[in-house]
């Protein structure tokens, strides 16, 4: 009977091992971010996160995706929900903010300073970020749109995050379509945020930066 009930325990904790493994093996990522990440105008599944959860899933991968997305909000936004977006079961964080900066015409340094404050806060709490960038449109002029695109890749660079650097960089294989009324089919009637099927393309040009990311959290487990 001794022998019996160790071997069962022998078995059951190896059973409850394996089921820890499994369940630290899981990768939880948060995605902030503004509108383009909450999924406006919508169904949620036709949504930017679910349609990358379900693209990583099919890529092998065991993941859950937070949706941190606000419609409306700006890079102080984000910095100021970022602390209690990094909860403790977060491993890896996507940053897409800084359209509504553009969309009010606020100053780059101030998008700089709380795209910074977040990234500070992500490697405070040992959080691993995919950033992905923004370009400032040519109506704001030279100097500001140099300023305001410099900030993405600066500050990838000084905290060694992953960097993609734009959004809608799936929409286009080189990122400059030639066929500007093939690129507004991907969007919805406002033109800014993509319909479904853009959705579908924006998770495929995105998702390798994303597979990276995971690889990164993987190898400082």
């Amino acid at each position: 009977m001794r022998k019996v009930l160790a071997a069962f325990l022998v078995i059951w904790a190896g059973f409850a091992g394996a089921q820890q493994q499994a369940q630290a093996e899981q990768v939880v990522i948060a995605a902030l971010g503004d509108s383009l990440t909450q999924g406006y105008g919508l169904m949620q599944s036709d949504g930017f996160v679910p349609q990358l959860e379900a693209w990583l899933k099919d890529q092998g991968q065991d993941v859950a995706l937070i949706n941190a997305g606000v419609s409306g909000d700006t890079t102080a936004g984000g910095l100021a929900r970022a602390a209690w977006t990094l909860t403790p079961d977060v491993d890896a964080m996507i940053v897409t903010l800084g359209g509504n900066d553009l969309l009010r015409g606020l100053p780059p340094a101030q998008a700089r300073a709380n795209i910074e404050g977040i990234l500070q806060a992500a490697r405070d709490a040992d959080v691993e970020v995919l950033l992905i960038g923004m370009q400032a449109p040519g109506n704001f002029g030279p100097d500001y749109k140099a300023e305001f695109d410099a900030i993405y890749p600066d500050l990838a660079q000084a905290y060694g995050t992953i960097f993609l650097d734009s959004f809608f960089a799936g929409l286009s294989e080189d990122g400059a379509p030639a066929d500007p009324a093939a690129f507004r089919a991907w969007f919805q009637a406002d033109g800014i945020h993509p319909n479904r099927a853009g959705v579908t393309r924006i998770v495929q040009g995105i998702g390798p930066s994303v597979l990276a990311l995971i690889e990164a959290v993987q190898a400082g487990q």
